[in-house]
């Protein structure tokens, strides 16, 4: 009798105090105490068996307090209020929207943040700035995080490899290695390597242009025999021209000048 007797006080008393939230929550939100609101809110909401559901007062401090922890920079709490809110079903079907529309308007400002982080070369800033959009609350945002290091590391690895090709002195394919790395922040710090690969092409295709022209005439010096010694030329130190003039000189020839053109030419008896 005696633990049916406790039962039924705190039965009772659960019930008074069920009575008493409705009241208190009223005040709290009339007074603008949004901790208070909240709590009373949430009191009132694990007494549900007991009776009624939580008033529209418990949206209205959720609604307040979610917007306010929103301008503090809270996010993770805002959002987790602003979804409590939305899942409670309290207030009227315009309310009910604009709760609906204001949560996805903070989530799409948290992924344009994070976007802006990601652009700039802080991807762990950005990451942390996607970490409050569950997937839950945001359908896609795994994917979003997830789309953003995949693009990282193959960016940072590409970065790595160019530097490698550049050292090898293989420039067509570090060329192609930098033109495919598709984030801002690793194009410029490959800026110095794109320009070192750039004139390096540029020195080469002119020294190929030399060893082109004029290659129709008997007398002309040229194909893989002059491209050997200019390789040779060029492995020694000296520059692309220099390395043609070395290479003509040293296979019997004798750069000349045809307008823009230049070529090497065999020295016969009896040239000029």
């Amino acid at each position: 009798m005696a633990t049916i007797g406790v039962v039924a006080a705190i039965a009772g008393s659960a019930w008074w105090w069920e009575k008493q939230l409705p009241g208190k929550l009223q005040q709290a939100a009339q007074e603008g105490d949004l901790e208070a609101c909240l709590n009373y809110g949430e009191q009132l909401s694990a007494l549900r068996w007991l009776g009624s559901g939580a008033p529209e007062e418990q949206a209205l401090c959720r609604r307040r307090q979610a917007k306010i922890l929103w301008n503090d920079g809270q996010s993770s709490a805002a959002l987790k209020l602003q979804t409590q809110l939305i899942e409670s079903g309290l207030g009227n079907a315009e309310s009910q929207q604009q709760d609906r529309d204001r949560l996805a308007l903070w989530q799409e400002q948290l992924r344009n943040r994070a976007l802006v982080l990601f652009r700039d070369g802080d991807l762990e800033k950005a990451l942390e700035t996607l970490s409050p959009l569950t997937p839950a609350s945001s359908p896609g945002s795994s994917a979003l995080s997830d789309t953003l290091k995949e693009t990282w590391n193959r960016n940072r690895l590409n970065h790595e490899r160019i530097k490698e090709l550049v050292e090898a002195e293989r420039w067509w394919e570090a060329l192609d290695s930098l033109n495919r790395l598709d984030h801002p922040w690793w194009q410029q710090q490959a800026k110095s390597q794109r320009q070192t690969v750039e004139t390096a092409i540029a020195e080469l295709r002119a020294t190929e242009e030399h060893q082109q022209h004029g290659e129709s005439g008997p007398e002309v010096i040229a194909g893989p025999e002059l491209d050997t010694a200019v390789q040779s030329s060029l492995d020694a130190g000296n520059d692309p021209w220099d390395a043609f003039l070395s290479a003509c000189d040293q296979l019997g020839g004798r750069v000349v000048e045809d307008g823009p053109e230049s070529f090497c030419r065999r020295i016969s008896d009896g040239s000029p």
